[in-house]
């Protein structure tokens, strides 16, 4: 897939260096956030799911499918209307409708599925703008969507997984497969919020916690995977080898977690 940047510079080898700290400085953070919420639920990410109902369960993958399809129109299209607000707006308003969901419990928060989804894919596409790619690019469409694939962030993680990232040349069936490919994993992250939003009033407390996670979370992610790819283009390094020296970075025994 071809690069599309709509701005560039050189990078220096040390400013490379001083990128790929960042870099793993936001990969650990948002990872750490997720963490932190998870115990404040006092549950793991397995008994969440045990909530569910076992038809919501066995119908995730197909809801989240469902709900990635929407959200490529809707993300695009409101990015049109509206312009790309400030992180901390977008947390607050990401927030506020998982808040909306959660106060009817289960049904509302099926029902607030596909517009979080959306606005998350929106979040992540003002992250690829803000690392200077055209998000209405097919390429960069296809990488937004990819980014769902990491590994959410009520889950830990080492850094150990990096696949998310790595810049892929095609994929027969293109976007559509791709997230046939991302819902599974998609649908089990959103299933722990759709958990914790299950009973009504206190849901919304919980929505508003976990959406707020969510959006600087895949936030975060978003740059982690695009800033890779501007380091590749601008310095012409193989993004495979921009990956595994992130990767290094991650797995130091003493790197700040």
């Amino acid at each position: 897939m071809a690069d599309v940047l709509t701005n560039a510079r050189v990078y220096t080898p040390q400013e490379i260096e001083a990128e790929l700290d960042a870099l793993a400085a936001r990969y650990r953070a948002a990872g750490g956030v997720g963490v932190d919420l998870l115990n404040r639920l006092g549950s793991s990410g397995e008994s969440l799911l045990e909530r569910l109902p076992q038809p919501v369960r066995a119908g995730l993958t197909g809801a989240t499918e469902t709900a990635l399809r929407l959200a490529m129109k809707g993300a695009s299209r409101s990015r049109r209307l509206v312009p790309d607000q400030k992180p901390g707006v977008d947390r607050m308003v990401s927030a506020a409708m998982g808040a909306a969901g959660g106060a009817a419990g289960l049904p509302g928060a099926l029902v607030e599925l596909p517009a979080t989804t959306a606005f998350l894919l929106r979040t992540i596409q003002s992250a690829a703008a803000a690392e200077g790619f055209d998000p209405e690019a097919e390429s960069v469409t296809f990488d937004c969507i990819r980014v769902f694939a990491a590994a959410g962030p009520l889950a830990e993680d080492d850094g150990a997984d990096l696949g998310f990232v790595s810049v892929r040349l095609g994929l027969p069936g293109g976007v559509h497969k791709l997230i046939a490919q991302v819902a599974p994993k998609l649908g089990a992250v959103l299933g722990q919020k759709l958990a914790a939003q299950a009973v009504p009033i206190a849901g919304a407390v919980a929505g508003a916690a976990v959406n707020y996670v969510f959006s600087g979370y895949y936030r975060e992610m978003a740059h982690v995977h695009f800033g890779l790819r501007r380091l590749a283009v601008e310095a012409d390094v193989a993004p495979e080898e921009l990956t595994a020296r992130l990767l290094q970075r991650l797995q130091r025994p003493d790197a700040a977690r």
